[in-house]
């Protein structure tokens, strides 16, 4: 399902959303069972004994069925204390470990960058994106937002699920 041209996606004001909970779209409308799976882990306390509440806001709205990764940033782009999105998607709904496309939301400013250093960026820019199981979803968001990483160190955890076999980060 595509939205006609000329409209785009707007998040629903989320009552009581602030800057500690993870935020999660559902674009992927085909298996229930798989989101009901997907939203139990989500909600389950995280960290190494289960010490923490989960802190999540979830968007399950039939308008995002099909969104891309792009129209999802640019639907979240004027929330500025957002530096990461997580997605539902197809291939979430599909995966044994329900593995979510964690997205960055905050990219690094060029416009003062050596010129050097900016042609690396171009030849090899830094991953925007990478799945994350459930659980580690809570530890990704946590970091980001209190700035205990930054734009760069999200390359870190793409890194780190990239050398998962399935390609997907989990809580350590």
């Amino acid at each position: 399902m595509t939205m006609p041209e000329g409209l785009e996606r707007a998040l629903p004001e989320i009552v009581g959303r602030d800057m500690f909970d993870a935020l999660v779209i559902r674009t992927d409308f085909s298996d229930d069972e798989s989101w009901k799976a997907v939203v139990g882990e989500l909600r389950r306390p995280y960290g190494p004994a289960g010490e923490f509440p989960a802190r999540v806001q979830i968007v399950d709205v039939p308008a995002w069925s099909g969104a891309t990764a792009d129209e999802v940033l640019a639907a979240v782009d004027a929330d500025e204390d957002l530096s990461v999105v997580f997605l539902a998607d197809r291939e979430t709904m599909q995966s044994p470990a329900w593995a979510l496309l964690a997205l960055t939301t905050t990219w690094e400013d060029e416009s003062d960058l050596d010129p050097v250093y900016y042609q690396e960026l171009i030849e090899s820019p830094e991953p925007r994106e990478f799945r994350a199981a459930p659980a580690a979803v809570h530890d990704v968001h946590a970091n980001l937002t209190l700035g205990n990483l930054d734009f760069a160190d999200f390359a870190e955890f793409a890194e780190a699920a990239a050398a998962e076999p399935d390609q997907v980060l989990r809580p350590v």
